[in-house]
């Protein structure tokens, strides 16, 4: 074995046992050579060697740093604190009192009859008349009803998504997606051999002329887009905007892939871009958020020339909805547990965002009111991959921006949306790179572990790293 990959076993082997932490910051690479005894060159190629296994970052004028490890459940945080981790990745809300609510309509799915009915065989892609017209009143918002016969339903909201790009994108084709995406949407394309063409975004959303310049440059077979509380950016896109996407749709011959889970959230949001060009989107959704992850089912609306390409996506990829979930959903829907819940989680949000602005309100975050997490671009020299490896000791698990970032777009400046704080510096500065920023996840723990968590991390931001 060559000497550098020998000495990169042995650092290696400190990161595992713990010798070296997560954010612990590497000695130069020539003060490196000299306590190890070894050319300036060896050295280069160890720390390449440590950057190639995905245990070292370096930075640019900063050094090199131990990576963050896997948080969640990891020893770096436990070892690094008594308490509970703090998951702010992760990121489903649970509102007080809901699993109460939903008891209501399974009390009904126990008689012997009804289970038979929703267990004994598997749902097809268009569920019953039933499951469509309870989806309608899930689904319709101000300006907006879907129509039942449009209504596809899969296992969940990620795997609407894999079917509404399946049927779209085949192996080798190009989707454009905001510059700043859910990572869920590039591990689906990865899988399906999918590219992924990043559209630059600006104070309200995807803009329209990138997207018709990107079509035009290289044909893509389709968009993906979230039109309302963007995840991570917390955007909504308000009409007029989605009025000018819908013409670029039309204009170009694109499908849209709208995706409205985090929709719900936003009382005041503008009809769907499915209102503006019905024949251009397949709408998809889901109950992970509205209700649980545990027993969820996702949605598909879509033109009326796709339904029989999303449905025959739905059955070869295995992603129709379970009987049981299906059975449940419809029942929510009906006895009003849906609107209840969603009611209910409108308000938990709109206080986890006050704690934000309590925290966090001195630094450039970008939010709204009724969003389950923030877009945080750090203050200087902090960096995501240091700064999420930081809060990993505290016992703090976040996202690290580049999660999200597909290569080469642009993102909008640091201006804060209605309801936040801009924070330092002009409100007209250009936005932070990924590398610069981290989407905190607000929704899963509870308000008062939240409440120390934000005080914790606003602690950390304050402080000088040693460079």
């Amino acid at each position: 074995m060559e000497e550098y990959r020998r000495i990169a076993d042995r650092v290696a082997e400190r990161i595992a046992d713990g010798g070296l932490r997560p954010g612990d910051r590497l000695p130069t690479q020539r003060a490196f050579a000299r306590r190890h005894r070894i050319a300036d060159s060896t050295a280069i190629r160890v720390y390449g060697e440590l950057a190639r296994r995905g245990l070292v970052v370096g930075e640019v004028g900063r050094g090199t740093f131990v990576r963050a490890a896997p948080p969640l459940p990891g020893p770096a945080l436990a070892e690094a604190t008594g308490d509970t981790p703090v998951d702010l990745q992760l990121n489903y809300p649970v509102a007080e009192g809901q699993s109460e609510l939903m008891a209501r309509a399974l009390a009904s799915l126990a008689r012997a009859d009804v289970l038979g009915e929703a267990t004994g065989r598997p749902a097809a892609a268009v569920g019953t008349a039933e499951a469509r017209a309870a989806a309608v009143r899930t689904l319709a918002r101000a300006g907006w009803a879907p129509e039942p016969e449009r209504v596809l339903f899969a296992g969940n909201g990620r795997q609407a998504i894999a079917a509404a790009v399946s049927a779209l994108v085949g192996p080798g084709g190009r989707l454009g997606v905001e510059a700043l995406t859910y990572p869920l949407v590039k591990a689906v394309a990865a899988r399906l051999g999918v590219r992924l063409v990043p559209i630059a975004l600006d104070e309200d959303g995807m803009r329209p002329d990138a997207l018709a310049a990107a079509h035009r440059a290289a044909p893509l077979s389709a968009v993906y887009v979230q039109p309302t509380l963007h995840n991570p950016l917390s955007i909504t896109s308000g009409s007029g905007r989605r009025a000018e996407l819908a013409v670029v749709l039309r204009e170009s011959g694109l499908t849209a892939v709208e995706d409205t889970t985090w929709a719900f959230l936003e009382p005041d949001a503008p009809a769907p871009l499915a209102a503006h060009a019905p024949e251009r989107v397949v709408l998809v959704d889901s109950l992970s958020k509205r209700l649980a992850p545990g027993l969820t089912v996702g949605h598909l609306v879509a033109p009326e020339g796709l339904v029989e390409d999303l449905g025959r996506a739905l059955r070869s990829g295995a992603w129709t909805a379970g009987g049981l979930a299906l059975a449940a959903a419809t029942r929510w829907a009906q006895d009003g547990t849906v609107a209840e819940v969603v009611a209910a989680k409108r308000a938990d949000a709109a206080a986890r965002h006050a704690l934000v602005r309590r925290h966090l309100g001195a630094y450039r975050i970008r939010t709204a009111p009724h969003a389950y997490y923030c877009w945080w671009e750090l203050p200087a020299p902090w960096r995501a991959e240091t700064f999420v490896a930081a809060a990993a000791r505290r016992g703090i698990a976040l996202t690290p921006g580049t999660e999200f970032a597909v290569t080469g777009g642009t993102v909008p400046g640091s201006a804060a949306a209605p309801g936040t704080a801009a924070g330092r510096g002009s409100a007209a500065a250009p936005g932070a790179a990924a590398v610069d920023a981290v989407r905190v996840g607000l929704a899963s723990p509870a308000l008062a572990v939240l409440d120390g968590a934000l005080g914790r991390l606003a602690a950390l931001a304050s402080e000088t790293l040693d460079v």
